[in-house]
């Protein structure tokens, strides 16, 4: 995929993503959040979020904008990551100075990065006033819950492999736990991330789709909102939460997420007798209408 980004311009990247985007918005998507992190170079880096700002002005969406320059070691840096790092901490004041960096994300994991290196990042992001988030407990128990927690992090995402004490971590640090039950079903995963513990610590639970080519080639939030009611036993009314208001705070914006005076106007109008319906239907898009911004789309 890294090969394949680097070698693609600006405006075919935009083509693909577009299309993707669009289906997403067809379901009712009013903000997105688009991550870098298969650029892995500072001119495919900025070229993946020149066009997700892009992709923000051409349709009815609101884009965040997330750097994930510490998502894997490029080939030309093998076997040298703490050099792969110094790079990455190159190319986010750059980014950043552009206006197109709206947090930082990076990979804690035995195949990517280790805590010790993305607290370097972390620490870069905060000098300049950025949010940071981070991909945590996918594979193994790494400390990164504990790690996003001490940056006070928005959010911590995958989390099959979360402990008691990152949880007790996320919650006094108001960092909401990420689930995505696409990248759960398509690598055929068996830990199930451990609801009744994020329940008995009060940990925010945000869902998303993870659309990604390696591990959740998804576009459809509905799909998600049934995955996590199915697969991870999450109330409807949790898994309707999750895509709302604890998906706002996982992106840092607390004017959106929920329908009540003073907030931003994002909502959707569905065909149905009950919301829960939203997470029972497989195939399923009962919108009728989208309000973006107090607007019809």
């Amino acid at each position: 995929t890294v090969q394949a980004t680097r070698a693609a311009g600006a405006a075919e990247l935009q083509a693909s993503s577009s299309r993707r985007l669009k289906q997403l918005v067809g379901e009712g998507v009013t903000t997105i959040e688009i991550k870098s992190g298969y650029g892995l170079a500072l001119e495919h880096e900025r070229k993946c979020l020149q066009v997700a700002r892009a992709l923000g002005q051409t349709q009815p969406v609101h884009v965040r904008t997330t750097f994930l320059g510490a998502h894997a070691v490029p080939p030309e840096f093998a076997g040298r990551t703490d050099d792969y790092v110094d790079a990455v901490l190159q190319m986010l004041p750059a980014l950043h100075a552009e206006g197109l960096v709206d947090a930082v994300d990076g990979f804690c994991e035995r195949i990517a990065f280790s805590p010790a290196q993305i607290e370097r990042v972390f620490a870069a992001a905060q000098a300049l006033g950025l949010p940071v988030k981070l991909h945590a407990e996918q594979l193994s128990d790494s400390g990164g819950a504990q790690l996003a927690a001490r940056h006070h992090a928005l959010s911590a995402d995958h989390l099959e492999w979360l402990s008691a004490d990152g949880a007790r971590a996320m919650a006094a640090a108001g960092t909401v736990a990420v689930l995505l039950p696409g990248a759960f079903y398509f690598l055929r995963e068996t830990r199930l991330p451990p609801i009744a513990l994020l329940r008995e610590h009060g940990v925010p639970m945000a869902i998303s789709t993870d659309s990604n080519p390696g591990s959740s080639p998804c576009t459809s939030l509905l799909l998600m909102l049934n995955m996590a009611c199915t697969l991870f036993r999450l109330t409807p009314e949790e898994a309707l939460a999750g895509v709302t208001r604890h998906a706002a705070a996982a992106l840092g914006l607390p004017d959106r997420g929920a329908l009540a005076a003073g907030m931003r106007a994002d909502f959707v109008l569905w065909d149905v007798q009950r919301p829960a319906e939203l997470a029972y239907a497989l195939g399923s898009n009962p919108r009728l209408q989208t309000i973006f911004k107090g607007q019809v789309v």
